[in-house]
Formats: structure tokens, sequence, C-alpha cells
């Protein structure tokens, strides 16, 4: 029986929140789910009223203060970052199109390398963000003098700003970084969720509640663009500002994103397409379903990069690169018959 769409959405919905309580509870010191779900319960208050007994201090401690944090922060960030990726790619009209296209983590990764590199690790977030959205403003306002503001200009201004960013810390890490705060800046440019807390979850939580949802929700709109400003406009869709609005919308949500996990490569890239390849390319289901695979994909991913060289840690971005790139050839492999 062919699966329809609201039973694929239903079915990655459990698929995330099996994800959760499994990959909270695999580590160093196992856990189980039940033993996940008591704590859960009991810090939300409702594990009395369930009639579930309390675990110790210890075992509470690694699953509310270490293991959740890091998981919840993972997803939020996946699906973040899958939706962003979706929404880039349609509005650009370039499959290659990914949420960093217009300079936004090497703009984030600037302002990120200059607090840590200053010894106030403590404002990271708040300069990686502030970096991605100045980034974004150098792009559009690079592709606006240029005429017209169209997908070519917009990816080709993003591309040199990005190139400028990146060449700009680059020089900032060889001239200032030694020992502890080079290992400390080269973790965060690969990617990680390892040092996540409550306020990461809080940050990538209301960013994903606030951008991330009005966003997925967009896709009539995305549709209209299919095939071009003049076919939305023939809907009666201003597509001047609400490409705007959109890319705006996108920086602030990957900003808010990789202020809390560094740069992820390819979750954003690889998501929509093997979302497509499963349920063809209408946006009002590739978006949500979308963030519900790219939650689960950075869960997973992020339980890999913990667990595989324990007690070594491997920077999640590693991960996702090394599952995305082949992921990616095979996505390319299956559409050489189709024209772009």
């Amino acid at each position: 029986m062919k699966l329809t769409r609201p039973l694929i959405l239903i079915a990655l919905v459990t698929a995330l929140a099996v994800s959760v309580a499994v990959a909270v509870a695999i580590g160093p010191a196992a856990l189980s789910p039940a033993e996940v779900f008591a704590s859960i319960t009991h810090h939300l208050g409702f594990g009395q009223l369930l009639g579930l007994e309390p675990l110790s201090i210890l075992r509470d401690a690694m699953v509310w203060e270490l293991r959740l944090p890091r998981v919840l922060t993972a997803a939020c960030v996946g699906a973040g970052l899958a939706v962003s990726g979706a929404i880039m790619q349609s509005l650009t009209r370039n499959p290659l199109a990914d949420p960093y296209l217009l300079g936004l983590s090497s703009g984030a990764s600037l302002g990120a390398v200059l607090v840590l590199l200053l010894g106030v690790g403590v404002l990271l977030p708040v300069a990686a963000f502030v970096g991605a959205v100045a980034a974004l403003a150098a792009s559009l306002t690079l592709a606006g003098s240029l005429g017209q503001l169209t997908p070519t200009r917009t990816v080709l201004a993003g591309l040199a700003v990005s190139q400028l960013c990146a060449a700009v810390t680059s020089f900032i890490i060889f001239w200032s970084a030694s020992g502890d705060s080079y290992r400390e800046v080269l973790a965060w440019l690969m990617g990680s969720v390892g040092s996540a807390t409550w306020q990461s979850v809080a940050i990538a939580g209301v960013a994903l509640v606030v951008l991330g949802v009005p966003l997925a929700a967009t896709g009539n709109v995305l549709d209209a663009f299919t095939f071009g400003d003049d076919s939305a406009r023939s809907l009666g869709i201003n597509a001047s500002r609400w490409r705007w609005g959109l890319l705006l919308a996108v920086a602030l949500l990957t900003g808010a994103m990789v202020s809390v996990s560094g740069s992820i490569g390819f979750v954003g890239l690889i998501v929509p397409h093997v979302v497509r390849l499963i349920a063809g390319s209408g946006h009002r289901f590739l978006l949500p379903a979308s963030a519900l695979v790219g939650a689960v994909f950075l869960i997973w991913a992020d339980t890999l990069a913990r667990t595989v060289f324990e007690p070594r840690e491997l920077p999640v971005g590693i991960v996702t690169a090394i599952v995305g790139a082949p992921v990616f050839a095979f996505v390319l492999w299956r559409s050489r018959g189709v024209s772009s």
C-alpha cells in the first residue's frame, strides 16, 4: 500500500520522538528509554502522577543536564537547516544551494572566531548571529548594486562575501590562534553540538518556532516561484517583497542555528533532495517533511559523532560530510536523466 503524505508525516514525527528517546539513552553509561521517559516526566511535573520512580541524581543528571539538551539542540538545528536549504534552493532555482549560500556561515564563523580568540566565548551565539546577518546584508547590498535582484546575481554576490569572510577568518586564526584557543576555534568551525545546554535549546527552539514554522507554511508561495517571478506575479504574489522577506527570515533562522552549532554542512543541501526523491517537489509537503527528516538525520549524525570513537568525540560536521557527500552523489546520479 502506498503511503499518503499525511501518513508519511505521522511516521516522521514518530521517528523523531523515538530517535530522541533512543539517542539520549545511548552513551558511555547506558540508559533505557524508560529511564529517559521517567526523567523527562519528573522534570515536567508528571512523574508522580504517572507513578514513575525517580532516577538517581547521577543518572537523572545524565539525561536532563547532559544528553537531552544536546539531542534537542541537534534536532532543532537539523530541522532549521533543512527548511532553510529547501527555501534557498527554491528562491535561487539552484539545486546546489544551501542555507550558507549567501555567506551566512562564513559571516557567522568570523563573528564566532573573533569572540573566541578575545576570550569572551559567552558572547559566541550573539557574535555568530550578528556575523551571519551582516554577511546577508552585504550579499544583498552587493547584488542590488548590480541591478535588479536576480537569483544569479544573488548567488554570485553571496559567493564573493563568503570568500572574503573566510579569508579574514583564516587570517585571524593564523595570526592569533594557538593552543587551546586553536582547538576550540577548529571544533566550532567544523560544527558541533557537544557543548549544548538548555540555553542552546532555547535559542534554537525559539528560532525554529518563530521563524521555522512560518517558513514551513509558505509552500504555496514557493510553488508559485517554481516557474519564475512572472509566474508568481500572475498569481497575485508580490515576487520582490516575498523574496526579500523569505531571504531575511532564512538568514535569521540560519544565523540562530549556526550560533549554537557552528557550521554543519550538507544537512540543508541533501535533505530536501532526499525528500523530493520520496514524495515529489511540492513545497507544501517538502518543507515540513524536510524539517522532520533533517531533525532525525542530525540527531543520529551527532550520536555517531560522540560514540563511534569513544571516548574521543568527532565534530558532527565531519559525520554529516562523510554521510552527505555520497548521498548527494547518489541523488545526482538518480537525476542524471532530468534536464536542469
